[in-house]
This record gives structure tokens, C-alpha cells and sequence, in this order.
């Protein structure tokens, strides 16, 4: 196993003003265009770590927030956020500035995968990324979340499929006007020349992203009468590699409307000059390509229905649909004040669990947190921003982390040391790492007792100088709805990191935020008792201490 790597990471800036050469019919930059732009800035950060060549991998869900025109200034900047032994998370930001007015637009935020390429028979294990700002910790951190759920999405596409087959969710294509997806169908075949290669040899990724975002816009644009355009990406995952004399087959189809957009399904194949005599082909890559379109007044248009016309049309029309709850599922848990009416359902669990892991590493890591309570084992902070007051408290405990952290992540035991847990039940084990708890709490004078239904999700660290967390967020859940007893309360975000000083002790960090308009209820929520909350943290050191002794 060879190392190899720069420790802090590759880092990389383009700077390109877009051209009529780059653009479209509506003097916009090409989408295709911008693909190949951020695959190749991406690929240059990668190998700036790596120090050995790379290819891509995979590329999340892109979406596209703004168009950048003909005289516009594009930036694209790329940095690898972590690696993984082989692979790395490269994060892209894109940006537009306009050269009159100096006004600049995000247009797109995206996560890329790629793979160190072995030197001869070596594998090749890439060294750590180096933190060296706020910034970079926090996406370090959050690298791993967005691991965790590229390596589950699979799973949870199949069990949204099994859900739809098991509830019979099968249209009838009656309508009169349904559009048979057969007409959509289309086919391009592209011969790999050396300008189409990367310095590897191998077929450039962001080309072969260029190509297929044409052909599913030709097939998109079979329903619309007009010029998608692409709105979002639904991942870009390559399966193996093409070079130069490849054919590459193009085949695209839509593949479910729904009403303002429509998903096209992109398949692209590859043969080499025996394969494509013989009809061998290598399935190298698929995407799932999502486009709105418009009219001349800006308007958007509604896609008519359409009929599959085979069996595997039909998976196809399911599967768009599943894929669409899954990025519904996304935008909800992106949107802090939005909550889907019951975001625990299967598309929506991963992205709830990374949404509570990634609120509380970046309230930890917010600047301008004020000291405001000194005590020998005990510090507290606050931090005010706009309405949100969020509280952390400091503890010095004489425990094992590890020890400490199975203690604080099983909320069964809260009642033990805070007096504002009067009930804690399970409702819900979703998995080792995350559990639904309903929790009540005694009634504050004048006022009704407040009850919650909170998600904890706990993570242990990928090495010692990682916190073990544990994160809290409030969830709904339809089988439990508010109750005339109790005010339904929310918890935005809270939760435990707790950090090994050495093998008999630790320290645990608290955070809680909320907004003013449960201020009147803060030094309850907080601290387990209206007398302060030094009182509580103390009883939670003693509880930790008293535990702790008995293993």
C-alpha cells in the first residue's frame, strides 16, 4: 500500500467569462458546458491532493439556482473536503458575477467523488486532509454524513420500489392525451477523439456529462415543443471507463412527467472496435437528467402525461417517482422552516439524519460564541443571531469518552439528572444510530406541560480527534399528533460532542438554540430547573462520574 498526498488538501480556482461559443440559443452558458467545467476543476483539486492522477467517480445531485449569460464571469472553486483511504469528497462551488453591475449569484453547490488511480499493482492510500480553518473542519465533518447517505441511497431507492409494488401504486394510462414514452426515445452514437480524452488516456468525464445532458434535452423537448431547460441532476455515477476509439451509445427516454418538470433517463454504453462488432457493449454510465421549460414570457409550461409502453417503462415510471420523494425528501430537510408532514417516512431518513448531524456541527463551529459563567468543571457561552439564542455548556467529567457517550446518547436515562424530563419513551428504533424519543415535561407556571417528539442521532468518531455527537432535533411523526394535554414543542437543534482528554476523562459540550418566541421557557428548556443552569450540568457530571465508577 503506497501513501501518497498533499496533507492539506487540493484546493483550485477557474475563473472562465463566458463566450457565444459556450452558449445556447438563449445566449445562456450550456449546461453541458458548465458539467465539464466542474468536472475538470474538481479532477485538478483531487490530484492536486492526491499527487497522482484521478478519475471521477460519481457526482451527487447537482441542482442549478441561476443562468449565467454571454459576458459573465464564471468561478468555479474546488476543494477536497475529505479522503477516504482511495477516495475523496471534492465539494464545487459555482459561482456568477456580472461585469457591470459587480453582482455575483451562487449557481450551483455539488459534491464529487473521485479515485486516486493505482500506480502499477500499488493501491494507493491517500493521506488526510488537513483542517486548517472553521470552514474546512465543518465540511470535514460533514463529508462523512454525505458518505453515509451515497452509500444507502441504493438501499433506499429499492425500498421505496418494494413500497410502491406492495401498495399497488399502478396507474392506469387512460388519458387521452398521454404521450407514449416510446416517442421520446433517443439515440446518439459518439466516436471518442483525442480532444474528447483526459490526460489519462481516458474519455473526459465532464464530456461524456456534456453529451448525455444533450440528448436528454432532445428527448425532453419531444414533449415541451420548446428548449428545456436542466434544472437539476439526480447523480452522475460511472461504472467504468472509455478511451479514446470507444463508441459511445446514447440512449435516452423520459421517463415520468410531473406537471412543471419531467425526468429523462440517460444509459450510455461503450464499444470498443471488437466489442462493437460483436454487439459487446459496457454500460459506463447512468443519470437521471430533471428539466423545466418556458415560453417566451418567462412562464413555466406543464409537461402533458405520459404512457409507458413496456414493462420496463413501467419500472422506469415508478422509479422517477421514487427518485422524485427522494429529492422532495432533500429540499424539506434543507428548508428549516418547512417541515413535509411527516419527514421520517423511508425517502426521508437519510436526509433528516444528515440534517441534524449538520445542524449541530455548525452551530459548534458558529464564531462569536461569549463566555458568560465560569465555574472550576463548568464554562457556559451564548450566542445571539438575529432571533436565535443558542446556549453551550462546557463540562470537565472524570469518564471515559466512550463511556460518556453511551450514557448521553440513551435519552432513557435523562430523567436521572434533568428535572425537566418527566417521561422518555422509545418510540422508534430506526436504526443503531438513530432513535425517536416522546418526551414530556412538567407544566411551567401558567402554562401547559410541553411534550416533544425528538430524533437523537449519534455518531462515534472516524479517529481520536473527533468528537463523539450526539444530535437532537425535533421530527413529526403522523402516529403521534399533538395532543390537547400538552404543547407540542419544537427543539431546533441541540445535542452533545463529546471530545477524549485522555483515557479516564473528558469533555462534553452542550448546545441548544431556540428562538424568542420560547424564551420565556429558556431556563427550564435548558437546564432541567428555573434555578440556573449550572445546577443541571452539575448534576449531569455527577451522574456521569456515578455511572461511570460502576464500570
Amino acid at each position: 500500500m503506497e501513501r501518497c498526498g498533499a496533507a492539506a488538501g487540493g484546493s483550485v480556482c477557474m475563473c472562465q467569462t463566458v463566450f457565444p461559443a459556450h452558449a445556447n440559443h438563449r445566449a445562456e452558458l450550456g449546461a453541458g458546458q458548465l458539467l465539464k467545467w466542474m468536472d475538470a476543476t474538481a479532477c485538478l483539486a483531487a490530484e492536486k491532493h492526491a499527487g497522482v492522477s484521478c478519475v471521477t467517480a460519481s457526482m451527487d445531485d447537482i441542482q442549478f439556482e441561476e443562468a449565467a449569460r454571454v459576458g459573465q464571469i464564471i468561478t468555479i472553486k474546488a476543494k477536497v473536503n475529505r479522503a477516504f483511504k482511495t477516495s475523496m469528497e471534492v465539494g464545487i462551488k459555482v459561482t456568477v458575477q456580472d461585469v457591470l453591475t459587480n453582482v455575483e449569484k451562487i449557481v450551483s453547490v455539488a459534491y464529487a467523488t473521485y479515485v486516486a488511480k493505482p500506480v502499477g499493482a500499488k493501491k494507493i492510500e491517500l493521506e488526510p486532509v488537513k483542517v486548517l480553518s472553521t470552514e474546512d473542519h465543518l465540511e470535514y465533518t460533514l463529508a462523512i454524513e454525505r458518505r453515509r447517505i451515497r452509500l444507502g441511497y441504493e438501499q433506499v431507492f429499492q425500498n421505496l420500489m418494494q413500497e410502491s409494488n406492495k401498495e399497488g401504486d399502478y396507474y392506469t394510462f387512460e388519458e387521452e392525451d398521454a404521450v407514449s414514452t416510446d416517442l421520446t426515445h433517443v439515440q446518439s452514437i459518439e466516436l471518442v477523439q483525442p480532444p474528447h480524452a483526459n490526460h489519462h488516456g481516458n474519455t473526459f468525464g465532464g464530456q461524456i456529462m456534456a453529451w448525455m445532458e444533450t440528448v436528454a434535452s432532445i428527448s425532453a423537448s419531444r414533449l415541451c415543443r420548446s428548449y428545456p431547460i436542466l434544472k437539476s441532476v439526480n447523480m452522475f455515477k460511472f461504472w467504468g471507463p472509455s478511451v479514446v476509439g470507444d463508441r459511445l451509445v446514447f440512449n435516452a427516454i423520459v421517463n415520468n412527467t410531473f406537471q412543471n418538470s419531467v425526468e429523462v433517463g440517460v444509459r450510455v454504453e461503450a464499444y470498443n472496435c471488437e466489442e462493437w462488432i460483436k454487439d459487446q457493449a459496457r454500460h459506463i454510465n447512468s443519470a437521471f437528467l430533471i428539466f423545466k421549460a418556458v415560453n417566451d414570457k418567462g412562464e413555466l409550461l406543464t409537461f402533458p402525461r405520459i404512457k409507458p409502453t413496456t414493462k420496463d417503462g413501467l419500472r422506469r415510471y415508478h422509479g422517477a417517482i421514487a427518485r422524485r420523494r427522494i429529492r422532495l425528501a432533500r429540499k424539506c430537510m434543507s428548508a428549516t422552516e418547512d417541515k413535509p408532514s411527516d419527514p421520517w417516512e423511508r425517502s426521508n431518513q437519510a436526509y433528516v439524519s444528515y440534517s441534524n448531524i449538520a445542524a449541530l456541527a455548525q452551530l459548534a463551529a458558529k464564531p462569536g460564541w461569549e463566555i458568560t459563567s465560569m465555574l472550576d468543571d463548568i464554562k457556559i457561552w451564548t450566542h445571539e443571531e438575529g432571533d436565535m439564542l443558542s446556549l453551550k455548556v462546557e463540562m470537565q467529567v472524570k469518564v471515559p469518552s466512550h463511556l460518556a457517550f453511551s450514557l448521553l446518547s440513551d435519552f432513557t436515562f435523562r430523567q436521572q439528572w434533568d428535572k425537566h424530563f418527566l417521561t422518555c419513551e422509545v418510540l422508534q428504533a430506526v436504526n443503531e444510530d438513530e432513535k425517536i424519543y416522546y418526551v414530556t415535561s412538567p407544566p411551567i407556571t401558567g402554562h401547559k406541560p410541553r411534550d416533544f417528539v425528538i430524533l437523537v442521532s449519534q455518531r462515534q468518531p472516524c479517529k481520536p480527534s473527533e468528537p463523539y455527537v450526539v444530535a437532537v432535533k425535533s421530527v413529526t411523526l403522523t402516529s403521534m399528533p399533538p395532543s390537547s394535554e400538552y404543547c407540542r414543542s419544537e427543539v431546533l437543534c441541540a445535542g452533545f460532542q463529546i471530545y477524549s482528554d485522555c483515557n479516564s476523562s473528558c469533555t462534553v459540550c452542550y448546545f441548544n438554540q431556540v428562538t424568542s418566541g420560547v424564551m420565556p421557557y429558556l431556563a427550564a428548556n435548558l437546564t432541567g430547573s428555573s434555578k440556573s443552569i449550572e445546577d443541571t450540568a452539575l448534576e449531569c457530571i455527577k451522574f456521569l462520574e456515578l455511572k461511570g465508577s460502576k464500570y
